[in-house]
């Protein structure tokens, strides 16, 4: 069965193979992404109402518990004055 060209071009593994083979790849590379920083893993101590409305709103949102602190608090922090993200981490 021939394989369907896919619009957005070569997979990951089909460039590596065409670099394998000498093939001139430097036009799948735009240079055009973002650094991510290093996570930084952290405690929070929560009291058992706080831990069960997360975990409800989590449910609801089937996500996880890490996700709904990670939205909210990204939230709270945007809606302080004179908001600003830092691209440093």
């Amino acid at each position: 069965m021939p394989s369907k060209s896919n619009p957005k071009g070569p997979s990951p593994e089909e460039i590596a193979e065409m670099a394998s083979r000498g093939e001139d790849v430097s036009r799948f590379f735009t240079n055009d992404f973002e650094v991510v920083r290093p996570i930084r893993r952290v405690n929070l101590d929560l009291t058992a109402g706080m831990l069960r409305e997360l975990d409800a709103r989590a449910a609801r949102l089937n996500v996880s518990r890490q996700a709904v602190i990670k939205t909210l608090l990204r939230q709270a922090l945007d809606q302080q004055p004179g908001a600003s993200r830092q691209k440093a981490g």
